[in-house]
């Protein structure tokens, strides 16, 4: 009789021959096939895992924008703070990264840490900035001096024979300003340096063009948009005219190469503004109208957008257009409307707070008085709700996405805003 343990390890015997047999290369398929089927394998593996990990991605990104998107912040800490001397103070104005402070007898320019980066002394009776890219001007309306400047400190003083009613600047410089005399109005063109430049236009109420309420210099300084006031048939309506100061508008008489009446019939244009060189903007009494000039010999007015409620802000950015309306209906007695440059609308909020100053700064509007501020993102969420133990002149984002630059007469302060806790 065969003993059952020898006959049990010759049938695993077996069992280990066969596997070993069914293991090995089938007849006629050679190392590099199997070499070959093993990589496809291993490629569509490592495919797999990049897809999911690459779903994973997605989905942390689009959790992570909806947060930022809908959180709000509740309070702030203060990261640092700057003793501010009052003097004469006028204003602030955003300035690269940075803020322009002018006044009555000076500007200085302000780093991103409250940090003067010049001072420049002058005297004015009523002074006036703007700015536009890397340059800066400021004006004495009624004056006859223009202060020009760059990051750097000022490049160049225009002076004016004619009394200065409003001043424009492009991102290189350029400066166009209104002068008036008894009989009529001028725009005329300076250098960064401030000397004369040979072109200029003559403008009279009952004339061609009308009497100039505002202008806007392209960045690139080739483009210039006025709003015009002109007499018809006894009654003052209104006007938006563009002028080209590029070889292409040389030709033209008064480099006038648009203009448009007809949108404005018995109503007024009280500001104009180039958002950039090619989309520009003019804000009537009862409208706001979006223009291109992406063939600059042919200006188009590509929407206008009728506003029946009273406007009682207007204020803008590269990037958008804001209007805050009185809203007879419903609970919320303001509307803010944002567009972007082609008038296409970006949001619309109502809101109840009361507000002295608007501004956009990059993709926030932000609405402050004397002791605080709202702030809202470019879905119309509010972000932030704050108030203050000092007076506000201005606020601005800061260096970070969580910070803002509060700036007033007798501080300067760097805000860093946070979710929970108790106000500092």
């Amino acid at each position: 009789m065969i003993d059952r343990n020898s006959m049990n390890r010759e049938i695993k015997k077996n069992q280990l021959r066969r596997q070993i047999v069914s293991s090995s290369p089938q007849e006629g398929e050679d190392s590099q096939e199997i070499i070959k089927k093993a990589l496809t394998r291993v490629k569509k593996r490592r495919i797999r895992i990049a897809l999911v990990l690459f779903l994973v991605l997605i989905a942390g990104a689009i959790g992570v924008y909806e947060y930022f998107t809908h959180y709000q912040y509740t309070q702030y800490s203060v990261a640092w703070s700057k003793d501010m001397n009052e003097g004469s103070y006028v204003g602030y104005l955003s300035f690269g990264s940075n803020v322009l402070k002018y006044s009555k007898d000076g500007a200085s320019y302000l780093d991103s840490q409250g940090k003067e980066v010049w001072i420049q002394s002058y005297e004015m009776k009523s002074p006036r900035a703007c700015v536009n890219g890397n340059y800066a001007a400021i004006a004495d309306q009624q004056g006859n001096s223009i202060y020009i400047f760059d990051k750097s400190g000022n490049t160049g003083i225009a002076t004016t024979v004619l009394p200065v009613v409003k001043a424009t600047v492009s991102s290189y410089g350029v400066v166009a300003a209104i002068l008036e005399d008894s009989t009529s109005n001028y725009i005329y063109f300076f250098k960064r340096d401030g000397s004369v430049l040979g072109v200029k236009i003559k403008a009279l109420l009952g004339g061609d063009s009308g009497y100039p309420v505002d202008i806007s210099l392209s960045p690139g300084g080739t483009q210039l948009i006025g709003a015009y006031a002109y007499l018809k048939n006894g009654t003052l309506n209104g006007r938006v005219a563009f002028h080209n100061f590029a070889e292409i508008g040389k030709n033209v008489n008064d480099r006038l190469v648009g203009g448009f009446d007809e949108p404005y019939d018995s109503s007024l244009v009280a500001q104009v503004r180039f958002l950039d060189d090619t989309y520009s903007c003019a804000f009537a009494d009862n409208s706001v109208s979006f223009y291109s000039t992406k063939n600059e010999l042919s200006p188009e007015l590509i929407r206008q957008v009728a506003v029946e409620e009273e406007i009682r802000s207007v204020f803008y950015s590269e990037k958008y257009v804001g209007l805050i309306v009185n809203n007879p209906e419903g609970e919320n007695p303001y509307r803010l409307d944002v567009y972007k440059p082609n008038g296409n609308l970006v949001f619309s909020k109502g809101f109840q707070y009361q507000y002295t100053h608007a501004d956009i700064d990059g993709d926030h509007v932000i609405l402050y008085n004397e002791d605080s501020c709202r702030v809202y993102n470019m879905s119309g969420r509010l972000k932030f709700a704050g108030t203050f133990d000092f007076p506000i002149s201005k606020i601005r984002n800061g260096r970070f996405p969580n910070t803002l630059i509060v700036t007033g007469t007798q501080n300067m302060k760097e805000i860093r805003l946070q979710i929970g806790g108790q106000y500092q």
